[in-house]
């Protein structure tokens, strides 16, 4: 049976009691978001879902911590993550991290879509040639702000692309692309937006788990039409509603420091001296 932890009005840590424990308990598809705060039962994003992405939409920030401890658990199952920060600062923890792609200028941004764009068409090549690719670690993008950056990237690719050159970013193209080849590719976005406009809420349908947090009732209607009534949102910090097919759970979610999701979830401190 799976452990309780209480959850109704505080903060979870990895510290916590118990906490450590339910994670690695956990398959590798399976990471870990938070609690319910009814029963404190864990919710998770499942990874081999349909469409194995998540989005987290939160009105009054939050959102950056929940991309981090979604990535450090990826990243101690051996995914590849591929770090996309054009904020500069919401994932610092991530630079010189083993198994990451850190990138934070629009430039380097544009070719590390660029890039994973033929990373894609590659794995799926090998699962004509081969019929499965399990053996590959997954891969996962982390999209920090998507919107403002799905911005940059449209000017910076009208400032350098020639005239031969189609009139769309190759780089949004490789975001669209990702979106719907990931399930075949393991490959997984985990993106933060405030509005969920563009090719993210085109492509809602592809993200399996909504994370929102605070959003505006439109934006709740826009990304969750079928769940009824919208929610009122909780004031309380990392309190949030987990949206999983016909369901919105409430979920106090897990917060992981840079320092820790930087060294690894498992690491103790008995191993950190």
């Amino acid at each position: 049976m799976t452990k309780k932890t209480t959850t109704t009005t505080t903060t979870v840590r990895l510290s916590d009691p118990g906490v450590r424990e339910q994670m690695e308990a956990l398959p590798a598809s399976l990471v870990l978001i938070g609690f319910t705060t009814d029963d404190g039962q864990p919710v998770c994003a499942d990874l081999d879902a349909e469409g194995p992405h998540v989005l987290v939409c939160t009105g009054t920030g939050g959102a950056t911590t929940i991309l981090r401890t979604l990535t450090a658990q990826l990243l101690h199952h051996g995914s590849h993550a591929l770090v996309l920060d054009h904020k500069r600062i919401s994932h610092r923890w991530a630079s010189g991290v083993p198994g990451v792609t850190y990138c934070r200028e629009i430039s380097d941004i544009h070719d590390a879509l660029t890039g994973l764009r033929a990373e894609l068409q590659h794995r799926l090549d090998l699962i004509d040639q081969r019929g499965d690719i399990d053996d590959l670690p997954r891969l996962t993008l982390v999209f920090e702000a998507a919107d403002s950056t799905l911005g940059q990237l449209a000017r910076h690719w009208n400032t350098i692309r020639e005239k031969s050159d189609p009139k769309k970013s190759p780089a949004v193209d490789a975001l669209e692309y990702a979106l719907f080849a990931g399930p075949q590719a393991r490959t997984h976005v985990l993106a933060t937006s405030q509005l969920a406009t563009g090719i993210l809420g085109e492509g809602r349908e592809n993200f399996s788990t909504k994370v929102l947090g605070r959003v505006t009732t439109r934006t709740w209607q826009h990304l969750a039409p079928h769940i009824h009534p919208t929610p009122q949102p909780s004031t309380h910090p990392g309190h949030v509603h987990v949206v999983q097919g016909g369901n919105a759970h409430p979920t106090q979610v897990l917060l992981l420091t840079d320092a820790e999701a930087a060294a690894g979830i498992c690491t103790t401190e008995t191993d950190k001296d």
